[in-house]
């Protein structure tokens, strides 16, 4: 019996042939799933190929001419939930050793506002920080990208082993 899933309104199989690793594009999919705007407008992927798609409410994926998104056999990228990505930042203030602008950040991510404040404490207090919160985050978000794709089952989770063991969290000062 052949396990089955739906993806983007069709059905896949786990026999399908997965996607390869290398011709998708981490980067891509690593700002859709950061894309907390609004619903207004998706980041879709081809199950087949990987290429990603920008779909609008008011001009579909082509920039002129609306269609529903469940018209489509593309798979929609639901955005992550902020916390996973305010975890990076009090992660990125846990593993540098400079202990007081380990202690500013962390308290500029207590409350609301906390992206918009780590940010201007990083850039106002630590700008010789900020090449490293930029590798780190983007590390940390090119991982979520891989995994998505496998909890999407469009790569196989061996690939995602690989990916996490070629590309570790990169080094803190």
């Amino acid at each position: 019996m052949s396990h089955r899933r739906l993806l983007g309104g069709r059905v896949k199989s786990y026999a399908d042939p997965m996607l390869d690793l290398d011709a998708v594009d981490l980067e891509e999919i690593a700002t859709a799933l950061a894309d907390q705007t609004d619903f207004e407008h998706r980041w879709l992927i081809d199950p087949r190929t990987g290429e990603m798609a920008f779909w609008t409410s008011d001009t579909g994926i082509d920039g002129e001419n609306p269609v529903e998104i469940d018209e489509l056999d593309l798979v929609v990228i639901d955005p992550l939930p902020p916390y996973a990505w305010y975890q990076d930042m009090a992660d990125f203030a846990d593993g540098i050793s400079d202990r007081a602008a380990s202690d500013s950040l962390h308290r500029a991510l207590q409350g609301k506002g906390a992206f918009r404040r780590f940010k201007n404490e990083l850039y106002q207090r630590h700008p010789d920080l900020i090449s490293f919160w930029h590798a780190f985050r983007d590390a940390r978000a090119r991982v979520r990208a891989v995994q998505w794709l496998t909890d999407e089952a469009l790569v196989d989770e061996e690939s995602v082993r690989e990916y996490e063991r070629a590309h570790p969290d990169p080094e803190l000062p």
